[in-house]
């Protein structure tokens, strides 16, 4: 499935940093009123990336906040249930990060940047390194 390459308005195309966002949905935290605003409206189109699910993954099999980060599978639940869209990992992200500045030390976080670059979408995160790269950010 093709991401869309041209956006109609701002937001119809985000991208979310699951920590922030889907995490926070799933754990019932506070959002910020704006970010809410945007997943639920349903003329945004709101993806996810596999990269998400495979840091939970790591992070879990480290066991480092087994207890509170969900587990693969519920995050993958979540992630459909909430009728996001899952952007697999793709060369032209990985490339990407080839000539990115090294604004951000975790490898997690420039793919995840790296992807809403070239995906040409709004970046939902409050990390404030992200910003520091050619991504539009909201927060």
């Amino acid at each position: 499935m093709p991401f869309p390459a041209i956006l109609r308005s701002i937001y119809n195309a985000v991208f979310i940093r699951y920590t922030h966002c889907i995490l926070g949905i799933y754990r019932q935290r506070r959002i910020a009123q704006k970010i809410k605003a945007i997943i639920d409206n349903a003329d945004n189109d709101l993806y996810v990336s596999i990269v998400s699910a495979w840091e939970i993954a790591i992070k879990r099999s480290l066991h480092r906040n087994k207890t509170t980060l969900c587990s693969v599978d519920e995050f993958l639940d979540e992630v459909e249930a909430s009728g996001f869209h899952l952007i697999t990992l793709q060369p032209h992200h990985v490339r990407l990060i080839e000539s990115m500045p090294y604004h951000h030390r975790d490898p997690f976080d420039r793919m995840l940047i790296a992807t809403a670059m070239a995906e040409n979408m709004v970046f939902l995160t409050a990390d404030e390194n992200a910003v520091k790269y050619n991504v539009k950010c909201l927060w």
